[in-house]
């Protein structure tokens, strides 16, 4: 298949891994039980959405004591806090063969850690047997934290677990903060590379969650599932209805979005130092007054912290303006040339560069950019005093003066602490290369439909998405030799296919090892997946999936038969010129 062939094989798993637990009968075929809900916790406030109505926006009414749930994988969040929250070392686990359980940790000899652990639900890894943990402690630490006492009791960490919904909220509140951040940072990954894959464009980072799937007690065969854990601004959250978890995470994801774009993300993960105006030297900095605008009542500034609206005059004579609540502070030296220092939370910095740099009129856009100038400030700046420090530069990236719309700072917001790993990021005005994004043709790209992640894959397909406070690295491992391969038979195989109907050049993709399963391609990561490339069977896979990328908007490239014969010649043809 094309474009959603990597989607539905990974659904295929998913499902089939389902069923495996469940029985034997297609959840698909039977009517759903029920109904698809999501609880929040916000304050005192415990509140239930239903998300299958036609309604706009979800209602949100009183959460009932009543309502229950399976604690299914949640079990394994809680463990991973309190590891967190005790400091306790743990060590990986690795997968012998043999235990079905183990399709999701590794393959027999390989090695998970905790942190890929919980994204991939291994639960052999958080086997509190395994881990050597102690009852006592285990109920010492969460009667400190004023957990429930179901979370109280070791014992209770087994999926089949039924709790009410407003007890499991109240277990997520009371995971200790170092604990809640650091699974927080972990779980922004459950939907860039975990069982929420293909949901990023539409939740964003804001959704912080475990992921939960098991058996529906009334329907047998079939399966109910969702996910558990905290929005952007710390509040727990319940996710529940018929389905596996990304069946259930899909489906809410469009629900759901009037609901995430009321929350409020804080700016205190990290914080930016920005020497403004690196490059042009600073004559004076004037307050602006309330005259004609000419400047006849503007007065001379103190040192000190900005508060207010000022007139910035530069050597080379050009002026600009500037506004301050107090994060921007004026430094001057004797003998020395005027200095502005800014210092910003992260989410501030980015959107004010998102503004400087480009705009907002395609919202998609001004998130991909968000996230390359996240990623380029973590690649690139200095620490100092506990932040990140960078010029306000051409050279770097240039900075608003002023506090941005909230436009921008929402493409920060909704992108929070996302960066790209594994690769360096860098970005042009108009003028694009391998690992350089243009922002023009983002931009262009945006306005042909095109969400965020897929606009980032363009140019960097072989980074992972995650976020910066987290230890999750790539999770693309390159075919040795395959990128390089292609790239060399790409321009020959677009001038053999130029006059294939439906057949457009894609950028190139990244090439990375399947971990399952068949070769596939990811149109909306711009990856292809495939074995080796040792034989000329795998070039003729490597061949196929290509095509697919290249024939994804025209019913050719959902054409089997077509796309094989073609990889086959292809690869089979010496000059296929």
């Amino acid at each position: 298949m094309a474009a959603g062939r990597a989607w539905w094989r990974r659904l295929a798993v998913v499902a089939a891994l389902g069923a495996a637990c469940a029985g034997s009968v297609p959840a698909a075929t039977l009517a759903p039980a029920e109904p698809l809900r999501f609880a929040r916790l916000a304050g005192a406030d415990a509140q239930l959405f239903g998300l299958d109505g036609n309604a706009a926006a979800p209602a949100a009414a009183p959460l009932p004591a009543s309502l229950q749930t399976p604690l299914g994988s949640v079990w394994k969040l809680f463990v991973y806090s309190y590891l967190v929250g005790r400091d306790k070392p743990s060590n990986d686990y690795t997968c012998r063969g043999g235990d079905p359980e183990e399709v999701y940790c590794c393959t027999a000899g390989q090695s998970i850690d905790r942190e890929r652990a919980l994204i991939q639900s291994c639960g052999r890894y958080f086997e509190p047997r395994r881990l050597g943990l102690s009852a006592a402690d285990w109920r010492r630490f969460w009667k400190e934290a004023g957990a429930p006492a179901w979370l109280q009791d070791m014992q209770a960490m087994q999926p089949a677990r039924n709790v009410a919904v407003a007890d499991l909220l109240a277990g997520l509140h009371a995971v200790p903060p170092a604990a809640q951040q650091a699974a927080a940072a972990t779980l922004v990954s459950v939907l860039t590379v975990g069982r929420g894959e293909g949901t990023l464009a539409n939740y964003g980072s804001l959704l912080r969650a475990k992921t939960w799937t098991m058996p529906d007690p009334a329907r047998p065969g079939a399966s109910i599932g969702g996910a558990a854990g905290w929005l952007a601004d710390g509040s727990p959250v319940w996710l529940g209805g018929p389905g596996a978890s990304a069946n259930v995470l899909r489906r809410a994801a469009p629900r759901l979005q009037p609901l995430l774009a009321t929350v409020p993300v804080p700016d205190d993960g990290a914080c930016v130092l920005v020497d403004m105006f690196e490059r042009y030297p600073l004559r004076d900095l004037q307050a602006a007054g309330t005259g004609n605008g000419t400047g006849a009542s503007r007065q001379a500034v103190p040192d000190g912290p900005l508060n207010g609206t000022y007139r910035a005059e530069f050597a080379n004579g050009n002026t600009l303006r500037v506004e301050s609540r107090g994060e921007l502070t004026l430094l001057r030296k004797p003998g020395a040339a005027l200095r502005v220092l800014g210092r910003l939370g992260l989410n501030d910095y980015v959107a004010r560069v998102v503004e400087r740099e480009g705009d907002t009129t395609e919202p998609e856009a001004a998130r991909a950019l968000a996230v390359a100038a996240r990623s380029y400030l973590i690649q690139q700046a200095t620490r100092e005093q506990g932040c990140f420090r960078i010029a306000d530069s051409s050279r770097t990236q240039r900075v608003l003066p002023r506090a941005p719309t909230a436009a921008a700072r929402r493409a920060a917001d909704v992108t929070d602490a996302l960066v790209l790993s594994g690769v360096a990021v860098r970005y042009h005005h108009d003028v694009s290369g391998q690992g350089r994004m243009a922002w023009l043709e983002a931009r262009r790209a945006a306005g042909q439909g095109q969400a965020f992640d897929a606009i980032l894959a363009r140019w960097w397909p072989q980074a992972t998405l995650t976020s910066f406070q987290s230890p999750v690295a790539g999770d693309c491992l390159a075919v040795a030799n395959a990128r390089q391969w292609l790239a060399l038979r790409a321009p020959q195989w677009e001038r053999r296919l130029a006059a294939e109907p439906g057949y457009e050049t894609p950028p190139l993709p990244a090439v990375c090892e399947v971990r399952e399963g068949r070769p596939y391609a990811d149109a909306r990561r711009n990856r292809l997946y495939i074995h080796r490339l040792a034989s000329e069977d795998d070039r003729i896979a490597l061949a196929h999936e290509y095509l697919h990328l290249a024939f994804a908007r025209h019913p050719r490239g959902q054409d089997e038969g077509f796309v094989e014969a073609m990889a086959r010649k292809l690869v089979r043809t010496q000059n296929p010129s």
